[in-house]
């Protein structure tokens, strides 16, 4: 991309000042962060390699790509470690570059990486374009990860099916058709001014995918069954319909998307989800962001209200991370965020995007500090606890360990990724097949060949404990959508560290995690009640009754129930992705009816709460 392109963007980001930020006490690079997690995305290209591609020990791979369909799906992004190309999470991948661009695109080119991020969005628009070759048509996935995860080969050697997969008005998938529109709506606007006629045609391809996505409206997965088993779809695509409405209407400001958003929150889930939890698969927090910095910019207009109750989810989400929610994130040891042990570090870097442009646009607008349950959230204490999190997978942990491959002096060496693993065809272009790449570099007790640099593992368990071993899948794996939300962070912390603006004080450490009960929502009534109880060695139980009420005047659908503090068995409720939900005898919740479930256990009652829901 051509010099005077790249300073014509910082046109488009006249960002206002945003709070101060303290910078040396950890040591961090914040700048080389940046740098290397842009090498990250180089590492993952798939197809003809550029003149100027940085990462050398890469060739060319997936040439034929498409073909046997048809079509021409050369190019796109390796999600992982493998060799597939999946098309949902290689979405949500370019829309958090962009948005990291358009957010902090200022402080990106400070640190002379503007051009390098605006060109790893553009490699994986490029292949959206390819990928949607009809208004009604959008190839989805390329290889099959079942054949996949039996071979371990180089990228430039792959024996494996690279079949590619569909979804059409026969076989729908909005989510998947709703996140690729998001990615090049947000795409649209940082090549506005440098390239105004790609973005033109990225904007009228995510309009498409948006109206083809609302029309043909069903799961990706039960369309592209071959994905179910590595990125299933359980949020449903709700979330996916209103995160692509929210980009559309922030890329255009045509009236249609922000009414769109407005008026189908409730059944959608927008308005009902209160989750703390943002990533690949569920969106309704960055929808809900979205939402309220519409509605905190004055940008909302007849549509506060509806507005403003996603800004409440937004708060929800803000408040739960930083430990002052009515139900929190909980924490290691040493202080970083937690939710599962197979990449976990996925969430910590997304749910960190989310806190620093939350906490900015409080600042712009003058929003000022977060009301909490557990009390106010300054954007400056949210800010600080972003930083904590940053420095932890930077190095600033109980193991003293970089999760940034090639940050640091004590990082993975035995990244589970099988080009790293095995040696460079440009040192031996012998051909490794599937089994020897599995007997000759799998299990080599060694360190990997070739440097993952700056790739994101997946990171520590809950007591902060870590094992370098290329097996261990859960935790030395990279992923692009672990780098992809940090893009931004990174560059925030760069920026305010290269002396845009710094303060003199701040606190390192939040309040410790709070669990408060948040028994109801704005819909639904939660109650509790003791309905026997019983001494057994020496120990009293309490039989609990819930009752969950439907006191709106809608039908609710696709109820989800968080459960924290449960120290017993629970019956009554099926356990899901993102918390409980109702038996499949109750698929829906008809206003004024009542859902039970009960458990048991000694000492005081499990934390109830509603996680989401839908009105229809």
């Amino acid at each position: 991309m051509a010099k005077n392109g790249v300073a014509a963007i910082l046109c488009l980001l006249a960002l206002a000042p945003l709070v101060k930020l303290a910078c040396g006490d950890g040591g961090h690079d914040y700048g080389m962060a940046l740098k290397k997690s842009l090498l990250y995305f180089e590492a993952q290209r798939s197809g003809t390699l550029p003149p100027d591609q940085r990462v050398t020990w890469r060739e060319s791979s997936g040439l034929f790509d498409g073909k046997a369909n048809g079509v021409d799906l050369v190019g796109g992004y390796y999600d992982a470690g493998d060799n597939v190309k999946f098309g949902l999470p290689m979405a949500f991948t370019v829309t958090m570059m962009s948005w990291s661009i358009l957010e902090y695109g200022k402080q990106m080119a400070s640190a002379g990486e503007l051009q390098n991020a605006m060109g790893a969005v553009k490699w994986g628009t490029d292949y959206f374009i390819k990928a949607h070759p009809e208004p009604d048509v959008l190839y989805g996935e390329v290889g099959d990860g079942d054949t996949d995860h039996n071979c371990w080969q180089r990228p430039e050697d792959m024996t494996t099916s690279r079949q590619a997969f569909r979804v059409d008005p026969q076989n729908p998938g909005s989510d998947l058709a709703g996140e690729t529109a998001a990615a090049m709506a947000a795409a649209s606007m940082i090549f506005r001014t440098t390239y105004p006629g790609y973005a033109n045609l990225l904007l009228e391809h995510s309009k498409q995918l948006f109206q083809f996505a609302d029309k043909y409206r069903g799961k990706y997965d039960a369309s592209i069954k071959v994905a179910r088993n590595y990125y299933g779809s359980f949020s449903g695509y709700g979330d996916e319909l209103l995160w692509a409405a929210a980009w559309l209407f922030e890329a255009t400001e045509d009236r249609f998307y922000l009414e769109y958003l407005a008026t189908n929150g409730d059944s959608l889930g927008g308005t009902g989800w209160s989750i703390n939890q943002f990533g690949w698969d569920v969106k309704y927090p960055g929808v809900q962001v979205l939402a309220a910095k519409f509605l905190l910019q004055g940008r909302a207009g007849e549509h506060a209200d509806a507005l403003q109750r996603y800004r409440q989810n937004a708060e929800f989400f803000v408040c739960s991370c930083v430990g002052k929610g009515a139900v929190n994130v909980p924490r290691t040891p040493g202080g970083v965020m937690y939710h599962q042990r197979w990449n976990n570090l996925q969430f910590v870097t997304s749910a960190s995007f989310l806190l620093t442009v939350y906490a900015d646009y409080a600042t712009v607008t003058g929003r000022g500090a977060l009301r909490c349950p557990a009390g106010a959230a300054q954007p400056l204490e949210i800010l600080a606890f972003v930083k904590s999190q940053v420095n932890y997978i930077l190095g600033d942990n109980p193991r003293g360990t970089s999760y940034m491959v090639g940050y640091g002096l004590n990082y993975p060496r035995q990244v589970h990724h099988r080009g790293a693993s095995i040696v460079s065809m440009k040192t031996d272009p012998s051909f490794v097949s599937c089994q020897e790449g599995y007997s000759s570099w799998y299990g080599k007790q060694a360190g990997n060949p070739n440097l993952l640099e700056g790739a994101i593992v997946g990171g520590p368990d809950e007591y902060d404990d870590f094992a370098d071993e290329r097996n261990n899948y859960e935790q030395t794996e990279a992923a692009t959508y672990n780098s992809a939300p940090l893009l931004g962070v990174l560059a925030r912390l760069a920026g305010a560290c290269g002396g845009l603006d710094e303060y003199q004080s701040a606190p390192e450490k939040v309040a410790a995690n709070h669990t408060l009960s948040r028994p109801s929502s704005e819909h639904l009534e939660v109650e509790q009640n003791v309905t026997r109880t019983w001494a057994s060695r020496r120990r009293t139980y309490y039989r609990y009754s819930v009752t969950v009420t439907n006191r709106s005047r809608k039908t609710v659908r696709g109820l989800h129930l968080g459960i924290s503090e449960l120290n017993g068995r629970l019956w009554g409720l099926d356990k899901a992705r993102y918390g409980y939900v109702p038996q499949k005898w109750l698929p829906a919740l008809r206003p004024g009816r009542s859902l039970r479930f009960g458990y048991v256990q000694p000492g005081p009652p499990a934390n109830v709460w509603v996680t989401g829901y839908k009105l229809v």
